[in-house]
């Protein structure tokens, strides 16, 4: 039940703008489920849903793996607004960042799915990539070295 529940969820953030959980209760009581609002508030969490700011300006939940039109212009603001220093070692990449911020830029970097990145891990203060091949994690810092020029 759970899993057609979550299944129907999606279905319904993806079809309609839902802002908030009040209008997904009552379309997954429209759709048959008899649902509370504490299952309801379970299931965005259990979904990992995020609220996103629209086309036309309101928010509405997605799927956190929803593509976002402008996130690439989101990582390079934050990233150039976090990172003090990209280093490289064989296939890894380091991003030094300002205290708080690595988990952010990461986020933000993990959400480009960019192709020749296996894996991101953030601490505090450190992002740590690891790319496919040394060449790559060299190209990527050279990429992201450009972007923090100045500091």
């Amino acid at each position: 039940m759970k899993t057609r529940r979550h299944t129907k969820i999606l279905e319904l953030i993806s079809e309609y703008q839902i802002d908030t959980q009040e209008e997904l209760l009552r379309r997954l009581k429209e759709a048959g489920f008899d649902v509370t609002q504490a299952t309801v508030s379970r299931d965005i969490k259990e979904l990992r849903l995020v609220k996103i700011l629209s086309a036309d300006g309101k928010y509405r939940y997605a799927n956190s793996q929803e593509p976002s039109r402008d996130i690439s212009g989101k990582f390079y603001s934050l990233f150039e607004d976090s990172a003090v220093d990209v280093d490289n070692a064989m296939n890894l990449v380091v991003i030094k960042c300002l205290t708080g911020m690595a988990n952010a830029v990461c986020a933000a970097m993990d959400s480009l799915r960019w192709e020749k990145v296996v894996g991101t891990v953030a601490g505090d203060d450190t992002v740590l990539i690891v790319c496919k091949t040394p060449e790559t994690a060299l190209e990527l810092t050279e990429d992201l070295k450009k972007l923090i020029v100045g500091r």
